[in-house]
């Protein structure tokens, strides 16, 4: 008898808020045999997983790795092996700032059959439950997204802040926040003014959503005081100022 492989999914499960689940994941979540999730899937979501169901936590955060990246491709591999339909469930979208295209790459040299479900990402979804728009007529006509936090075993660092400060118009820094100081110092440097608005979201789209605005002179200064910690995503460009009245999403107050 011969004996088949199963399938793996890889899944955005979006910025937090479960209503922002897609409809197409919360299907395939209903037929999961294992869901493999991370650290940002948060407890509204992990009770959309049916009970019969397999649960693995495999989360991350910076400075502390509960399991190592080979050991997660390992989890896929062989519960795909054993003819399991396997849900890979990551925060935001799994190609956005993830592993997602890593662990597809070993699905593949493993000649595993998976499909890819885009998630909302969190760098969209947050601002927006901030009240900030990144683009916008008369403020931004640029964006660009990036990572305040790359891999230590890279020989040469990708991201050049003095040459982005000047580049576009609105910044979204994922992962930044135990890097804000140094980031902003940089981004003053190459030319960006200090006094750019700036704003700091701390659990975005949750129950515990906290939104910090300053400058990109001070911003890092009172992220500091008012102890904002990951997960966070920062915001820096003129958009910011136009939280004040667009802000809409009842969230704890600073």
């Amino acid at each position: 008898m011969v004996k088949h492989n199963g399938h793996v999914y890889l899944v955005g499960a979006g910025p937090g808020d479960p209503d922002l689940l897609t409809v197409k994941a919360s299907r395939i979540l209903d037929e999961a045999d294992v869901v493999v999730y991370d650290r940002l899937v948060g407890n509204a979501l992990l009770k959309l997983i049916p009970k019969r169901a397999e649960k693995i936590f495999v989360g991350k955060e910076t400075g502390w790795h509960n399991i190592t990246q080979h050991a997660i491709n390992t989890i896929l591999v062989e519960n795909a092996r054993a003819g399991k339909e396997v849900v890979r469930l990551k925060g935001g979208d799994p190609f956005l700032f993830s592993r997602g295209g890593e662990e597809v790459q070993e699905l593949r040299r493993a000649g595993i059959s998976f499909t890819i479900i885009p998630g909302v990402p969190s760098p969209v979804a947050v601002p927006a439950y901030a009240g900030i728009p990144l683009t916008h007529r008369k403020y931004a006509s640029s964006v660009v997204f990036v990572t305040g936090h790359e891999a230590t075993s890279k020989k040469r660092k990708h991201v050049d802040w003095k040459r982005l400060a000047k580049a576009v118009d609105t910044i979204v820094i994922l992962m930044g926040t135990k890097t804000l100081k140094e980031v902003a110092a940089q981004l003053i440097e190459g030319g960006r003014p200090r006094s750019t608005n700036a704003a700091i979201i701390e659990w975005g789209t949750t129950k515990n959503q906290r939104t910090l605005t300053g400058t990109l002179g001070n911003i890092a200064k009172k992220a500091a005081r008012h102890q904002i910690h990951p997960p966070s995503i920062i915001v820096i460009g003129d958009v910011v100022k136009l939280r004040r009245t667009l802000h809409w999403f009842r969230e704890h107050s600073l």
